[in-house]
Formats: structure tokens, C-alpha cells, sequence
């Protein structure tokens, strides 16, 4: 009887902390998020904006959120509590000092359509401004906007 708890109680925590490690999202729902933002701001950019700043519609799953900023110059329109509202995009440098902010303007002056992973870079997490993890995003042109989606790793 006791053996038959413990292996019930190991395989509960080992399949616990499976769950708990995909807790963020996949690169593939960050994908899939970042087409269904695209297809919001396409729509209606000023609704979609305002949906993903609250986090409506299923544009805030676990860690997943998109964000966005105007191409023309940089500033953020949707962003993490992180990074304030107004922000030139360029600007943005990890704890590190890796410039990834840069690299996130670059991938949205590239051709509509066309997306781009933006490598590892450390950022915290939805709602928090420490600590910092690593985080990959997914970044495109839509219309006159850059707009991303990101999955910790």
C-alpha cells in the first residue's frame, strides 16, 4: 500500500513540474498569438491595442502577450509593465547589455508578412520588472507598426 503511494506521489509531482515547465508557452502559441495579433490590428488597430494593453480577448495567455510599437519612431504603443508606454523600442538593453531593443526595431522595417525570431534575450516576466529571464520573440510589420510575440525559454 505504501509503495503504490509513493509511485502515485512521484508520478503526480513528475508530471507537476512537466506542466509547470511549459507553463509560459511554446514558440509554436507565441506564433499562433502573433497571427492572431496581426489579424486584430488589421482589423481595427486602435481595438487591438487596447486589448492587448489589458489583456483581452485571449491576448494575455500565461506569459504570452503581444506588443507593439510605431515603426515611424520606435515609440511602444502595447507593452509589458517593463517598459513604459512611449518608449523608443531602439533604446531597449537586458541586464546584460545586449542591445535587443534594436534588433526588435530591425525585424519590423522588413518587408509586411515576413517574421522574424529575435534571439534570446533577458527580459522579465508579464506584470514584474525583476528578475530577468530568457526570452526569444517573434517580430513583424504590420501596416505602420512593429508587433511581437515572445516565450520564455
Amino acid at each position: 500500500m505504501f509503495r503504490t503511494l509513493m509511485i502515485g506521489a512521484v508520478s503526480a509531482l513528475t508530471l507537476s513540474a512537466a506542466a509547470f515547465a511549459q507553463q509560459g508557452g511554446t514558440p509554436e502559441e507565441a506564433r499562433a498569438m502573433l497571427d492572431k495579433a496581426i489579424a486584430a490590428v488589421k482589423a481595427d488597430q486602435v481595438v487591438a491595442i487596447a486589448m492587448f494593453i489589458k489583456g483581452e480577448g485571449g491576448f494575455l495567455d500565461r506569459e504570452l502577450y503581444p506588443f507593439c510599437f510605431r515603426i515611424a519612431d520606435g515609440k511602444t504603443l502595447a507593452s509589458p509593465k517593463a517598459v513604459p508606454a512611449g518608449t523608443d523600442v531602439r533604446t531597449l538593453k537586458d541586464a546584460n547589455g545586449n542591445g535587443y531593443g534594436q534588433a526588435i526595431y530591425a525585424a519590423a522595417q522588413k518587408p509586411e508578412g515576413e517574421i522574424t525570431e529575435v534571439p534570446s534575450y533577458l527580459f522579465p516576466k508579464p506584470g514584474t520588472l525583476t528578475p530577468t529571464f530568457e526570452k526569444v520573440s517573434f517580430v513583424t510589420k504590420v501596416g505602420d507598426l512593429g508587433c511581437g510575440v515572445g516565450y520564455y525559454k
